[in-house]
């Protein structure tokens, strides 16, 4: 099994590749020779200018055209968003060899992506779709709180349709199997509910009943330790205190909202349930700085070692 990560460039016009400049050459030799960049090296080595960085990229790129790059930056192009889809296509065939452990995704603009003909609502669809998967699940860690979705970039409607007791049974699995991968020996996990107080015996709704109630039952009967539905005004403020490792957010607002407040710039986005690995940043392409070498890096080194980390679970 490959200990190399793989870093996905992203969009060529956002901050992608000064961020991942930036953690290449923050790295020690050795992990720098585990390390691969996805992308433009044109546009990289402009990166690294505009830094003002010493760095040989050319050990470290796998370099990918871009038609009539490099881009602008800052600027929403289409052609940024069909090569930010051929870098990932590429990590994803070769992290499907085995020539790479895990995939650490720099951020790419949905409205580029799509206007280029490649019709995904983020990461997480696009590398379901790429693998042949039917579904994925993504998990937002911190030190101190991470988050499962049931679902994410679908309608709020959508979202309390999509919230069967078979798809909420599905990704508390998924939660408890990564959290025992990466070294909880029992993960202790929540399930926040869908109305206002659970649905207070029927008053705002059946909805935690009818849905929620038997996934839980179903999953405890299993032997995972799951308690739920809990109302989320405060199920997020008791696992940031530790009574839980993780939380079943039922839809995408539930979800993220707690976790960048309290970890705006450390936490890690992570696909669960894919026969690859995944880590990515937790933020935009931010086209208004792109090119001026403001973008904190931060979020990508926290990406990177949480992809290490995955890779170490699976190389021992």
């Amino acid at each position: 099994m490959s200990e190399i990560i793989g870093i996905t460039m992203g969009d060529p016009a956002g901050v992608g590749p000064e961020i991942s400049v930036k953690a290449v050459a923050e790295m020690s030799a050795d992990d720098r020779a585990r390390t691969r960049i996805y992308g433009n090296r044109d546009t990289l080595e402009r990166a690294r200018e505009a830094l003002g960085i010493a760095l040989d990229l050319a050990p470290v790129v796998v370099d990918l055209p871009i038609e009539g790059g490099p881009l602008p930056w800052g600027k929403l192009d289409p052609r940024g968003g069909d090569a930010a889809f051929r870098f990932i296509e590429k990590a994803v065939r070769d992290a499907e060899a085995e020539a790479i452990g895990c995939i650490v995704t720099a951020p790419i603009n949905k409205e580029a992506l799509n206007l280029a003909g490649h019709h995904y609502d983020g990461h997480t669809g696009m590398l379901t779709a790429l693998t042949g998967q039917k579904s994925a699940f993504m998990l937002l860690a911190s030190e101190r709180l991470k988050v499962i979705h049931v679902s994410t970039h679908v309608s709020l409607k959508t979202a309390i349709d999509r919230a069967t007791p078979e798809r909420i049974l599905a990704t508390i699995r998924a939660g408890n199997d990564h959290l025992r991968r990466i070294g909880y020996d029992k993960p202790r996990i929540a399930v926040a509910g869908i109305n206002p107080h659970c649905g207070e015996s029927g008053l705002f709704g059946n909805e935690d009943d009818l849905q929620v109630v038997p996934a839980v039952a179903t999953a405890r009967a299993e032997g995972i330790d799951v308690q739920g539905p809990i109302s989320a005004d405060t199920v997020y403020h008791r696992a940031y205190s530790g009574a839980f490792d993780l939380v079943i957010a039922q839809y995408h607002d539930q979800g993220h909202i707690p976790i960048k407040l309290v970890a705006f710039d450390t936490a890690v986005n992570v696909s669960v349930g894919l026969p690859i690995d995944r880590t990515s940043v937790d933020h935009g392409t931010a086209f208004d700085i792109a090119g001026t070498g403001k973008a904190n890096h931060v979020n990508m080194n926290s990406a990177i070692a949480y992809a290490r980390r995955l890779v170490a679970g699976k190389t021992s």
